[in-house]
């Protein structure tokens, strides 16, 4: 049941019409819940008070399907505006965006322009930033992408995924790197020919992932709410004496806020992924895919409207 349901929001998510739907009518549906605000200005007091707590964010600003030019601009655009926010506020933030919408799908030429304006922006304002990864079809070109740009600019890293079988071995092509790696699960739905089928597989490979990137000596940033994964790297950096600065725990904005704090008081590093925008649907139903738990905070916000 929980599969179906999985499968069911992913397929909701990819749907171009429901995007443009839920973007037209905005932060109804509970995607408060899991979104700071439709706006950067809206979501800076999300972001404050998340800093005042001792928790560390990374700004996304939300973007589905973008297919022309203007739009790529726009969005590229959002990011600049939003890495001088995290500086004339201060903020404790990075920055995180999909190179799907600096406007890949269109170009690469464009894709790289835009991923330079943003990079030289951010090395400005001593910004760093992360390409996030998409499903498995973008995964190659991502990883090229973030490969040309690691060779100009120090404040770039990206994300590996633990469902994808090829994982491991661009984690070991990335090693020359050096890179600052964000570990996930992964969030798309994906065939079984080239993604685990079995969560217990899946766990498996996130825990190898982790181990080969940090006992390398890499940065590596954990991001998952499942309790094992922390418990396995808790016990690998006290067996290894890997230093707390080598490494923090992820988690998303809206989802166990109540363990994140936990997690802070324990004295380990915890960075929250907080969206923001009013393209959020997307974004939204893989959160639900992820956990079905979630569904229950959604219709509850349903049904207070």
């Amino acid at each position: 049941m929980e599969q179906m349901m999985r499968n069911f929001f992913l397929f909701l998510g990819d749907n171009k019409k429901l995007t443009k739907l839920a973007k037209k009518y905005g932060l109804s549906l509970g995607a408060s819940r899991f979104v700071a605000g439709a706006t950067l200005e809206g979501s800076l007091e999300a972001l404050h008070k998340l800093n005042e707590k001792g928790f560390s964010v990374t700004l996304d600003h939300l973007g589905e399907f973008v297919d022309n030019e203007k739009e790529a601009n726009e969005m590229a655009d959002h990011c600049i505006e939003a890495i001088e926010a995290i500086d004339r506020h201060n903020l404790d933030s990075q920055l995180s965006l999909k190179i799907t919408s600096m406007g890949l799908d269109i170009s690469r030429e464009l894709c790289m322009k835009n991923m330079r304006r943003i990079l030289d922006t951010a090395k400005k304002h001593d910004v760093f930033v992360t390409i996030d990864m998409e499903d498995h079809s973008r995964c190659g070109v991502t990883l090229d992408v973030f490969k040309e740009l690691k060779k100009e600019y120090d404040n770039i890293g990206t994300v590996i995924q633990a469902y994808l079988y090829r994982t491991i071995d661009d984690l070991n092509e990335l090693d020359e790197y050096h890179p600052r790696l964000r570990i996930v699960k992964g969030a798309y739905k994906e065939p079984e020919e080239v993604a685990f089928p079995n969560k217990k597989d899946v766990d498996q490979n996130f825990k190898n992932l982790i181990q080969i990137h940090l006992l390398r000596g890499n940065f590596t940033s954990i991001a998952t709410h499942d309790d094992e994964i922390i418990r396995f790297t808790k016990e690998l950096v006290k067996k290894h004496n890997i230093p707390k600065d080598q490494f923090e725990f992820q988690m998303l904005y809206g989802i166990r806020p109540e363990r994140q704090e936990e997690i802070i008081k324990e004295g380990y590093n915890m960075r929250i992924y907080v969206p923001y925008g009013d393209d959020w649907y997307g974004y939204n139903m893989r959160r639900l895919a992820e956990r079905p738990a979630n569904v229950a905070f959604v219709l509850k916000g349903v049904l207070k409207k």
